[in-house]
């Protein structure tokens, strides 16, 4: 068992579930979240509202699965990633688990 997360654009939602519906992930969660990207490799604490600056729109998925999807995920990922015409490609990363109840 491992955690899979993965971080898109807003736009990309329904195209993220149809990765992890193909890839064998039928259960998963996901969040809202505001993506940013700093050029300069500054925090802009001025900035207290994100959306005035710099943020994006952005989800957060997650699941609890076996590899082999995973596997599968990522390889579905990759070939979304080479079609697209954005500078936004989809992120995922492994986290293995210990223990689980």
């Amino acid at each position: 068992m491992k955690l899979v997360i993965v971080t898109a654009v807003e736009e990309f939602e329904k195209s993220i579930f149809q990765l992890f519906k193909k890839s064998g992930i039928h259960s998963f969660s996901h969040s809202d979240i505001d993506g940013y990207k700093n050029g300069d490799g500054t925090v802009l604490a001025a900035n207290w509202f994100g959306s005035q600056k710099g943020s994006a729109e952005s989800l957060l998925f997650f699941s609890f699965t076996e590899e082999g999807n995973i596997d599968l995920l990522f390889k579905l990922i990759a070939e979304f990633n080479t079609q697209l015409e954005t500078n936004n490609p989809v992120k995922a990363v492994v986290v293995p688990i210990e223990k689980y109840i």
